[in-house]
């Protein structure tokens, strides 16, 4: 399954994005990964060495329900420079991106976990702990 077309159609269901399917994956890459492609397994390893955020990264990549993460977490996780650049590729406001992704990315993380193909992606349990100690780098 392509992640960055499940993530614009999450997009589009819930923001109601008027952006072309393009720009929903272009924005989705920016905020989630390198901007050509998205980077989850480095998100998970950065979720990973914050104690807080730990037991909503194994909700995601465990088999059960998804836990729902706040979108003042997302803005911390994930920075206020790219939920501005974000809303501003899909042409909504900061609060409406940063809820938008607040719903979505649990999603995202979860199908890109089935099976465990994210965790075996970036080399396990250690792997993910490996790629946050490179976020402190």
């Amino acid at each position: 399954m392509d992640l960055l077309e499940l993530g614009a159609r999450l997009l589009s269901q819930q923001a109601n994005v008027a952006a072309e399917n393009d720009t929903m994956k272009s924005a989705l890459a920016s905020v989630l990964g390198d901007g050509q492609g998205l980077d989850l397994a480095g998100l998970a390893g950065k979720m990973a060495q914050n104690g807080e955020l730990q037991s909503l990264l194994d909700s995601w990549l465990g088999d059960g329900a998804n836990a729902a993460i706040s979108s003042d977490t997302v803005r911390n996780l994930l920075g206020e420079g790219s939920i501005a650049d974000f809303a501003s590729k899909l042409g909504i406001d900061q609060d409406n991106a940063a809820q938008t992704l607040s719903a979505v990315l649990p999603q995202i993380m979860d199908k890109a976990s089935s099976g465990g193909s994210l965790l075996d992606s970036a080399g396990g349990l250690s792997g993910l702990m490996n790629a946050a100690k490179s976020f402190l780098s």
